[in-house]
């Protein structure tokens, strides 16, 4: 079999596998980027044709390279998702779903938030058209024609979409999504309403997947499921008796898998999983026994060939070492030539910055195609930087002057060789919000740099979910003046993330949101003129309040505010904060410890005469401390999220209680539960 990839040049390179060596069958002229390439034909015959998707152009060629195709879709944006089945070519740009049949417009859909991914129901099983869309939203998209057939909340933003054992499963209506916070899951498309029919978590914290394949690659008469996720890691998934799937290989890239298929490629007998990664390399994995029979005859002939392969690697190596060197100097030639033109050498940064539920803290990640030299963070807003296992830069921290130019956080990490990716944790603070900037330098002559910003919002541990517990105890702040639509949209998407930028279609439109890190809610109901901000959370609607009249200032518009206040929120609130709290001052309690624990092992040679409770924290001191290490001022910031809450009810009363604030840390210094509602009631 041949290997047909599109790449970021716009070239479509065919190429096979004879002894070991690539050999081209074909390759294209350089053009727009190619953001999909997707393999079609006749309904229920080999899938030989390509077609590519680059800009709003879709191109195909025949499998000896010759181009059959060229069909220009008008779309305004460029298209991102693509999917085709016989004569149906299904096409996403960022919130628009097109289908053609022939390449004549079929249906148009417009989706409430960007759109990662789309496929359509095999046509040959259930003899009618139902396409999938997989939406930022953290929704999938069943259509029908031009309608909207139904949508089923899943566990992140879905990424991307693939059919069951290819095919869509015995009943054709099974269809996989992977997320870009980790998980997996398969759902049944049935005419009515989805069924889930099982679903993986990301417990071992790896990236957000990228792609997904399905193929036989054990030969046990089962096709497996292989996964590419955006940390590099590769993943094959078997299905045990009961159809749940378990985890049988995995192995690690050092950059993010962009593309999986299983096939036969490089020797015939012997099925091998390929992937490409982001900065252009394709990897084989194969099912071929490597390690042969030591003293046999075979062994010597694999060592020749491999010898060989050694040797012609060697010589290639050398060519381009030779090339890279003339190429230097002749732009060293140029540099100082009296008519040299400067040029800053053009690279991409592959960035993501997104909020993760499990530890309310944003994952940065950073890829370049390139090797990276250093990375310079700064913010204008202070954040925690938190460790991260697979990093292995070396971080420096510089002095800040947080006042006249409110900079607040200055670090570097400096990369170690051949390092494409850098992935950085930050936790953010509620109600302390503005910008994050990352400079990336990589190893490339003559140096250059490129900025990223990422906006920390006023609300930025909030997640968008699609249902709330309708029997919490709520504040509510009710906004009213002559705005737009548009207008409170933007306000709302400057405070909040996950919010789609585009004004929704509709005259009002509710947007639910989790705290990731209290478990809060909050219930956003907006149209023109009015708008409608529900929490159990007293702070939320605090910080809401401020935000919303300073934007609204600026755009010199008046607002009318008004806010209903539930007292029995707040003390709900604190209780929610109590577990946090509680384990908080239990592990800070335990750590101090350890030390005057390990001086008694030491000087009694055994732990035997201690009481369970302290031998178990000698037994458990590395995880509690490493535990320690990764929540760094955890408790500062829950006495800062019950400070401000103490604030923020009495602000509502037009009370000042900022004096009674050393009152309220020295109860939380000895902290109990009942004496802390109890400051909260006595101080009104």
């Amino acid at each position: 079999n041949n290997v047909v990839i599109g790449d970021h040049d716009g070239v479509v390179t065919c190429f096979g596998i004879k002894k070991g060596e690539a050999v081209s069958v074909f390759k294209t002229l350089p053009g727009q980027r190619i953001t999909r390439l997707e393999l079609g034909g006749a309904v229920n015959t080999p899938q030989e044709k390509i077609f590519v998707a680059a800009g709003s152009e879709v191109r195909g060629f025949t499998k000896r390279g010759k181009q059959f195709l060229s069909f220009e879709t008008n779309l305004t944006e460029n298209i991102k998702a693509m999917h085709i089945s016989g004569a149906d070519l299904f096409l996403c740009a960022s919130y628009i779903y097109n289908h053609y049949c022939d390449c004549k417009d079929q249906h148009y859909y417009l989706s409430g938030d960007k759109i990662n991914d789309v496929l359509c129901l095999p046509v040959e099983k259930l003899s009618c058209i139902i396409p999938v869309l997989a939406c930022q939203d953290r929704v999938l998209r069943v259509l029908q024609g031009s309608d909207l057939l139904y949508e089923m909340e899943v566990s992140g933003p879905p990424s991307a979409l693939a059919l069951n054992s290819g095919n869509g499963g015995d009943s054709g209506e099974e269809v996989l999504y992977g997320t870009s916070d980790g998980k997996i899951g398969l759902i049944q498309v049935l005419h009515a309403s989805p069924v889930e029919k099982w679903k993986i978590g990301n417990e071992k914290k790896r990236g957000g997947i990228l792609c997904m394949d399905n193929f036989d690659i054990l030969g046990d008469g089962v096709k497996q499921l292989l996964v590419g996720r955006d940390d590099g890691m590769l993943e094959v998934y078997n299905f045990d008796s009961a159809n749940d799937p378990v985890l049988r290989y995995d192995h690690a890239l050092s950059e993010s898998v962009t593309s999986i298929q299983g096939g036969c490629v490089g020797k015939d007998g012997y099925d091998e999983i390929l992937a490409s990664t982001y900065s252009g390399w394709v990897t084989g994995l194969t099912t071929e026994p490597i390690h042969r029979e030591c003293g046999s005859g075979e062994d010597l002939k694999v060592s020749q060939e491999m010898q060989n392969k050694i040797s012609s690697l060697r010589s290639e190596l050398e060519h381009l070492q030779i090339k890279v060197l003339q190429e230097r100097e002749k732009y060293q030639e140029s540099s100082q030539s009296s008519t040299a033109i400067s040029a800053v050498p053009i690279f991409n940064v592959n960035d993501k910055f997104t909020l993760s539920k499990d530890d309310a803290s944003y994952s940065l990640i950073l890829e370049v195609q390139t090797a990276i030299d250093n990375v310079l963070v700064q913010s204008d807003v202070p954040i925690d930087l938190l460790d991260v296992d697979k990093n292995s830069a070396v971080v420096s921290f510089s002095d800040c002057d947080s006042e006249p130019n409110s900079n607040y956080l200055l670090a570097t990490y400096r990369c170690q060789a051949n390092t494409t990716r850098l992935e950085l944790k930050i936790r953010s603070i509620e109600g302390q919000y503005g910008t994050l900037q990352a400079y990336v330098t990589p190893r490339i002559q003559p140096k250059t740099c490129q900025v990223r910003q990422y906006q920390i919002k006023p609300l930025s541990l909030h997640q968008r979910t699609h249902c709330i517990d309708p029997d919490r105890p709520v504040n509510t702040l009710t906004l009213k003046g002559q705005f737009s639509f548009a207008e409170i949209h933007s306000w709302v998407v400057f405070c909040l993330p996950e919010v789609p930028e585009k004004t929704p279609v509709g005259e009002s439109v509710t947007f639910y949101f989790k705290n990731t890190f209290l478990d809060t809610q909050l219930e956003c109901t907006y149209r023109k003129g009015e708008g409608f901000f529900k929490s159990d959370n007293i702070s939320t609607i605090s910080i809401l309040k401020d935000v919303l009249s300073k934007e609204a200032t600026k755009r010199k518009i008046n607002l009318n505010i008004s806010y209903d206040i539930n007292e029995v929120s707040v003390n709900h609130t604190l209780k929610l904060i109590h577990p946090k709290l509680e384990y908080q001052l239990m592990l800070a309690k335990k750590v101090q410890l350890i030390d005057a624990l390990k001086e008694l092992q030491v000087h009694e040679g055994n732990i035997d005469f201690l009481i369970p409770e302290y031998r178990c924290i000698l037994e458990e001191a590395d995880h509690l401390l490493e535990e320690y290490k990764k929540q760094p001022a955890h408790l500062e910031r829950l006495y800062g999220m019950i400070t401000d809450l103490f604030i923020d009810k009495f602000k509502f009363k037009g009370t000042n209680v900022k004096t009674k604030v050393p009152l309220l840390l020295e109860i939380l210094d000895s902290y109990d539960q009942n004496a802390l509602l109890a400051f909260f009631d006595a101080s009104a």
